[in-house]
């Protein structure tokens, strides 16, 4: 079952100009949820069939997934006017996290193996997508600091520009690494998921 997802990433940074000599603050708001939709089926052929039905639909791809991760990126910063020079006054960057899972509501009348291979799929997909919240979690911090971190300028769109270009490559630095870890994953995951499905064996039979 494919494992990629959407990551629409919205990156607007309000922009304001105030005086005072404070000193500049800095902030990283995070904001998660989690929903679930519901999977029938009794075997992997009908709960394929599900997933492919009921599955998210990301416009990235025009298609449904099993799991997917939204991502939105938003925030303002501020700019402090001082004898001539423009120093950044305080940056809020919001980073916001939707993901979407399946929830199989046949568990009780399924057969044991069928409710091993689930959990472990189940599992794997949950790691998956909140890793990508926990990547694009890191590039919200990463922003912050790298925008707090500015040094003044001569004028208050000077700085402006500069903190636009590190916006931009901020963000290209995220799509990038979303995208390698999605190749990572799907390089990976029928192994992944016979050396996890194996442990949990392993572990019943204990």
């Amino acid at each position: 079952m494919p494992l990629t997802r959407s990551l629409p990433l919205l990156l607007g940074l309000g922009l304001s100009l105030l005086t005072g000599a404070e000193i500049a603050q800095a902030e990283t708001v995070v904001n998660k949820s989690v929903r679930y939709y519901a999977v029938g089926g009794k075997t992997t052929a009908e709960i394929d069939r599900e997933l492919s039905r009921h599955g998210p639909m990301t416009k990235s791809t025009g298609s449904r997934h099993p799991g997917t991760t939204e991502i939105r990126f938003g925030g303002e910063i501020s700019f402090a006017d001082e004898g001539g020079r423009c120093r950044v006054r305080a940056v809020k960057v919001i980073v916001s996290t939707k993901i979407t899972l399946p929830r199989w509501t046949n568990r009780n009348q399924a057969s044991r193996d069928m409710g091993l291979l689930w959990d472990t799929l189940a599992a794997d997909i949950k790691r998956h997508e909140e890793r990508h919240a926990e990547i694009a979690r890191n590039h919200a911090r990463t922003l912050e600091a790298r925008l707090s971190g500015l040094t003044s300028a001569r004028t208050c769109a000077a700085l402006q520009a500069k903190a636009s270009e590190i916006t931009e490559k901020t963000s290209a630095e995220h799509d990038a690494d979303q995208a390698r870890f999605d190749r990572v994953e799907a390089a990976n995951f029928q192994k992944r998921l016979g050396r996890l499905l194996q442990v949990r064996i392993e572990r019943a039979r204990k």
